[in-house]
């Protein structure tokens, strides 16, 4: 088990480049050969072979006795058209950057610093928006799909009857802002991203969508500056940058929204999750790229009492989210 484990970035990197070269989408319900599929993906036979038989072992496509290929359940996630695709959260966790990092986990946990900083010369998310636009862009794909799958299930979870407005902080293209809006027909959002990001805002929420006249889009850095007065503010999936960044980004929350008012975090956690070793495993890359960390239940706590926020309630969203519901302290 341990060789197998040392050769884990094998593959890691047959998962990116099948997913790359268009494989799960180019496998349909019959099976293939690697001929025809090298034909369809426009690549070589034989390493195709090769590399696909590499991926049986791990139940990632299946080999039949005459020799073609098919789906598994784990493949099919790779197709860019599954409603629970993780094709954009394969390639994320594989762009070119990770493997830069990793081998310089010992030097991360030695300093508890990240290592992005003295690769690139630059804050990470600087580095991507400026340096590798290409890896941004796989990025905020895989932060929508995320989105996506999630925004039904976290609108559904939130009662927010007694609200008027709501804003999303880092909320990414506007999913969960827009399925509260179709929640509550009277309600306004606000959605804030980076500039970047909210460029490519749903387009319900932008001029001539219909929710344009309830949705307010302001590109800005949530860790710099919260310009919106909300009812509500939700932060999900980004308190996991360095504890810097975490700390003013909820200093901003309490100083915009003022005392009472109602903030929900979403988080996924490393101490109650079915999927622990994906979890921890992110854990590790976030302290790779931004210094920051997944939380236990406890630290999360810890993180948002420290900001001046009570925590209310926890409740599960899902098998992998849980919200926090807070009010500011008065």
């Amino acid at each position: 088990r341990l060789r197998e484990l040392v050769f884990g970035a094998a593959l890691s990197a047959a998962v990116r480049a099948a997913a790359r070269l268009g494989v799960p989408d180019a496998l349909g319900d019959t099976p293939m050969s690697a001929e025809a599929l090298a034909a369809a993906v426009r690549t070589e036979p034989k390493p195709l072979r090769r590399m696909l038989r590499a991926l049986t072992c791990y139940g990632v496509f299946t080999e039949r006795p005459d020799g073609t290929f098919a789906h598994t359940e784990m493949s099919r996630l790779l197709r860019e058209d599954d409603p629970n695709s993780l094709r954009a959260i394969a390639l994320w966790c594989t762009e070119p950057w990770t493997w830069a990092a990793w081998p310089k986990l010992d030097e991360a946990v030695r300093t508890g610093r990240n290592v992005v900083e003295g690769l690139y010369g630059k804050e990470f998310f600087a580095y991507l928006n400026e340096d590798a636009p290409e890896s941004a862009d796989v990025f905020n794909r895989a932060m929508t799909r995320s989105s996506e799958q999630s925004a039904r299930e976290v609108a559904a979870l939130l009662d927010l009857s007694g609200a008027d407005s709501v804003a999303d902080l880092g909320g990414g293209q506007g999913h969960v802002v827009a399925c509260l809006l179709d929640k509550y027909p009277a309600m306004h959002g606000s959605l804030l991203d980076l500039p970047r990001v909210v460029e490519n805002a749903l387009p319900r929420l932008r001029e001539g969508g219909d929710l344009a006249d309830r949705a307010q889009i302001v590109p800005g850095d949530v860790r710099e500056a919260i310009p919106v007065r909300a009812d509500v503010y939700i932060i999900k999936n980004i308190l996991e940058w360095d504890d810097e960044s975490t700390a003013r980004l909820l200093h901003n929350v309490v100083q915009a929204g003022g005392p009472g008012t109602r903030v929900v975090v979403i988080e996924n956690l490393v101490d109650d999750t079915p999927s622990m070793r994906f979890s921890t495993a992110m854990d590790l890359l976030l302290l790779l790229n931004v210094g920051g960390a997944k939380h236990t239940t406890d630290s999360m706590v810890r993180r948002l009492t420290a900001a001046g926020l009570a925590v209310d309630t926890i409740r599960p969203v899902n098998p992998y989210l849980h919200a926090f519901e807070c009010h500011v302290q008065g």
